[in-house]
This record gives structure tokens, sequence and C-alpha cells, in this order.
């Protein structure tokens, strides 16, 4: 099962280090993975994506709730959120095939934000499936590279991950 954990951990050194070896050392994956700063300067808001049976998810949140530097920790998967992650796309095409390229990015909402001759730099935002839907129908076009934010996630609504 598909989990998406945030968790508000202190902004300090190695932090980020300890979360990522709670996982290695006990086999765990993790799919997705995005960290900055909150608008509190000493806080970090750390997203991970992961998957597992329900024992294995229980046991990451109470492994990651031992660790010092976690301030709070929510599985947005159990309530109602809103998850997006951005794309960079760089796709060659020929001069014929341009428009319907165009078509495709339209379609999706996503921007063209650079061009050349031959190539095409797209952004595009939304959940991982709209991403992956719009790489799959780029058929047309040749993808030079391809860069993934990692899912960012937040709770609809009142509820929020803050101190």
């Amino acid at each position: 099962m598909r989990r998406i954990i945030s968790v508000l951990l202190e902004n300090e050194s190695g932090a980020l280090s300890r979360v990522v070896a709670l996982f290695s050392a006990r086999g765990y994956n993790i799919e997705s993975l995005t960290v900055a700063p909150t608008e509190d300067p000493s806080l970090s808001r750390l997203t991970l994506v992961t998957s597992g049976s329900e024992q294995i998810i229980e046991q990451i949140t109470k492994q990651l709730n031992k660790l010092i530097e976690v301030v709070k920790l929510v599985d947005l998967t159990d309530g109602s959120h809103i998850e997006r992650e951005m794309m960079l796309v760089k796709v060659r095409t020929s001069s014929e095939k341009r428009e319907h390229i165009l078509q495709i990015v339209d379609i999706f909402r996503g921007r063209v934000i650079d061009v050349n001759q031959s190539i095409f730099t797209i952004e595009l935002t939304g959940t991982s499936d709209k991403l992956d839907s719009f790489l799959e129908n780029l058929s047309e076009a040749k993808i030079i590279e391809v860069v993934r934010s990692g899912v960012m996630g937040i709770a609809r609504g009142e509820k929020s991950l803050s101190i």
C-alpha cells in the first residue's frame, strides 16, 4: 500500500541522513523524498512516499517518532489531502510533430518553458499518475531527460502539520 508521510523535523545537520538511515537499516524503500525549510527556519518539512503493509507502515511511523529530530509526523493518506509533484521534461521533436506535442502539453495543462530548433523543455505539475500519463502520451517525441521533484502533500481543510 502506497503511503505519503509528512514529517516536521529540526532543520539541523544530519537530521535527514538519520531518517534515510532508518529506512536503509530496515530494508524499507523510499519511493519519493522532498524536504525544505518551513515558515519557521528552525524546522524542515520532509515528505516521503513509501509502500508496505499496515504493519510495516506502523513500524516506520513508530521508528520515525523515536528520532530526536522529529517534532511531529502525519500519514497524509489517512485523511483527505492534496498531493502534487513537479516534472521538467526535455523532448526532441521534428518540426512536423511540434504542434502535436504542444497540444499534448496543453491538454495536460503544462507549460513550455524553453524552446530551441528541435527541443522543448516542458514543466508539468500534478499527481504522480498524471505525470506518468503525460510521459506515456509523448510517443511522438524523443524524451531526452526527465526531472521530477517527488511528491509534496498537505492535508485538506483545518488539519495541519504544525506545532
